[in-house]
């Protein structure tokens, strides 16, 4: 296991009737997240209960990598102005494997 590698989790819960629209951009963040040289992976997932609720999981080599997604122009331009205020609520979690 290496320690330096991070993974995201991020709970998105979509405002009504935005379902369309979030995932329209997301697609487009999450192709350009992958070609990321720091990117392990990014995964999107929606509840087979509520399909207002998307799951992201992601893995950054380590902090700088994380950072630099952050900072690029997808996340800024896509993530932050465009899909955030979609979004009714958004949890996000950066951890490291332990087991």
């Amino acid at each position: 296991m290496n320690s330096t590698i991070i993974f995201v989790f991020a709970k998105w819960q979509v405002s009504e009737n935005q379902l369309p629209n979030v995932l329209e951009l997301l697609n487009e963040v999450a192709e350009k997240s992958r070609l990321e040289s720091g990117n392990l992976f990014y995964n999107v997932h929606q509840s087979q209960t509520e399909p207002n609720i998307l799951l992201l999981s992601e893995a950054y080599k380590d902090e700088s990598a994380l950072n630099e997604h952050r900072n690029s122009e997808h996340f800024q331009s896509i993530v932050v102005s465009k899909i955030v205020p979609l979004l009714a609520n958004r949890e996000v979690y950066l951890t490291h494997q332990i087991l």
